[in-house]
């Protein structure tokens, strides 16, 4: 990655709650801030809300600060100006959690995350998923098939992350992200998109 690959490009990081994998999502939006784009963290309330043995919600409010001075917005009602007012050039969901996969193949607006993809929609802006969850090759695989096939709905190439125990898990190949945000400003789904994991 070399720096200003991404300038100037407005990019609304919607990081649902998936508590294991905030590490690795907020060192993913510390890269897309590097590259120059401008990053407004939108959080479901939950992470704020709830400590775990990942964190507490000081400490990812703490955490993410310390990547972007924008203002982390963390109910429907502030992101929902998003839509008309065109803030973003692309939205990413990272970590986009099979629960959050559901809710967006079924049109469900309840969480400041949905809201984001729903406003970015509705101007036929790209959505990037970066999706991270134990049963996408489950019953959640319905959801999957439908949003593969959705306008304007790009995917973070992904792969099983541990076929033998875990075998219906798939998991976004977050070192992909840039080519990704690329792609999708393009209209493009990168490929291949089906990853091979390397532990």
């Amino acid at each position: 990655m070399s720096e200003g690959e991404l300038l100037g490009i407005k990019i609304g990081v919607a990081m649902a709650a998936s508590h294991c994998n905030m590490h690795r999502a907020i060192a993913t939006m510390k890269t897309l801030a590097q590259a120059g784009g401008v990053i407004t963290p939108i959080v479901s309330s939950s992470l704020l809300q709830v400590s775990t043995r990942f964190g507490s919600p000081d400490y990812w409010r703490n955490e993410i600060g310390r990547v972007t001075d924008q203002p982390i917005l963390t109910s429907i009602p502030e992101v929902e100006p998003s839509g008309p007012k065109h803030w973003f050039d692309i939205v990413i969901v990272m970590p986009c959690t099979g629960n959050t996969l559901a809710k967006i193949s079924n049109a469900i607006n309840d969480s400041p995350v949905t809201m984001a993809v729903k406003a970015q929609l509705r101007n036929q802006g790209p959505v990037l998923l970066a999706i991270t969850s134990n049963d996408l090759l489950g019953m959640n695989a319905m959801n999957l098939g439908r949003l593969l096939s959705a306008r304007n709905i790009y995917f973070v190439p992904f792969g099983q992350d541990d076929p033998i125990h875990k075998p219906r898990s798939l998991d976004a190949h977050l070192e992909l992200i840039i080519p990704s945000v690329q792609g999708a400003l393009e209209q493009q789904q990168i490929q291949p998109m089906l990853v091979q994991w390397e532990r």
